[in-house]
């Protein structure tokens, strides 16, 4: 097969997992700089181009989009998608999970276990808010907040008001959740491939660090997840429609609560923790499933 990856920087250890992987299975991989490209939107035969030149010939290609550049990164997805070309994750599902609200109201409506969750632009009744999740503790979210950034733990009634005012005098929508004590720090990501999940890591936050993200200091795990745990990830990524993604979550006390899809989750922690060859794993999905004009969008949405 022909392969494209849209990523910024080669140089990332998932990106080099990926592309040796392919290449160990006898695959060529072009790396392409997603913002490098340019389109002829009005054109009768959809083109992507690139450094002067139109890409043609992919089987396959496997978006690496960058949370910061998530609307142009999807624009060119579904030039791609327009061409026949076949999507890792189609843009419509990546844009599902990249609007966090959106992802929780259609998890939500399909029976999935969730944090309590308050969402509001408007703060003027933070008290009410903090009631909605059951009072303190409790955390706020940024809604385009990525990787525990713009993600804050209030202990307090007080610190909560103050917090959830101070994010509403600068204009932006936040989430607050209900803090699920009983996961002491921790979270559980699923990594799902087609439909199953292929591994699982158990995350744990630095001393006195809430977040449990590895590069804020949090260490990872391999662990055996329950069959509801497993039964809840393969949905989640079903309804958002994801062929891979990392599902991340909490062991409440009255199950597992998902916390966050991820659609572009990063190779090197749970390769590390579990010893799974994750990268040659979803080559193996492309080979089984990559066909020209099988999107089902076809970049339509």
């Amino acid at each position: 097969m022909k392969l494209a990856m849209l990523a910024r920087n080669a140089r990332l250890y998932s990106h080099t997992r990926l592309v040796a992987a392919a290449k160990a299975r006898g695959h060529e991989i072009d790396v392409i700089d997603t913002l490098k490209c340019y389109m002829n939107i009005a054109s009768h035969r959809p083109e992507v181009r690139y450094k002067g030149r139109a890409l043609e010939g992919f089987d396959a290609v496997i978006p690496r989009i960058g949370a910061s550049v998530t609307f142009y990164g999807l624009a060119v997805l579904r030039q791609f998608e327009m061409m026949g070309v076949y999507p890792l994750n189609e843009s419509v599902a990546i844009g599902r999970s990249r609007d966090k609200l959106r992802g929780l109201q259609l998890l939500s409506r399909r029976g999935i276990g969730l944090p309590v969750t308050a969402f509001a632009h408007v703060t003027s009744q933070a008290d009410d808010l903090i009631d909605m999740v059951g009072g303190t503790p409790l955390i706020i979210k940024l809604l385009e907040g990525t990787q525990g950034i713009g993600v804050v733990l209030a202990e307090t009634r007080t610190s909560a008001k103050s917090m959830i005012e101070a994010f509403g005098g600068v204009g932006a929508n936040i989430m607050v959740q209900e803090y699920i004590k009983e996961a002491n720090g921790s979270d559980v990501r699923a990594f799902v491939i087609g439909g199953k999940v292929v591994a699982a890591m158990q995350r744990k936050g630095a001393a006195g660090e809430f977040r449990s993200n590895l590069h804020r200091g949090g260490q990872a795990k391999a662990v055996k997840i329950t069959p509801e745990e497993r039964s809840t990830a393969v949905r989640a990524a079903k309804i958002l429609g994801l062929n891979v993604c990392g599902v991340d979550m909490l062991r409440s006390n009255h199950g597992p609560v998902v916390m966050e899809v991820n659609s572009t989750p990063g190779l090197e922690g749970i390769e590390s923790a579990t010893g799974t060859d994750i990268a040659g794993q979803i080559i193996e999905f492309l080979e089984k499933n990559a066909a020209p004009n099988k999107t089902k969008t076809r970049g339509d949405g």
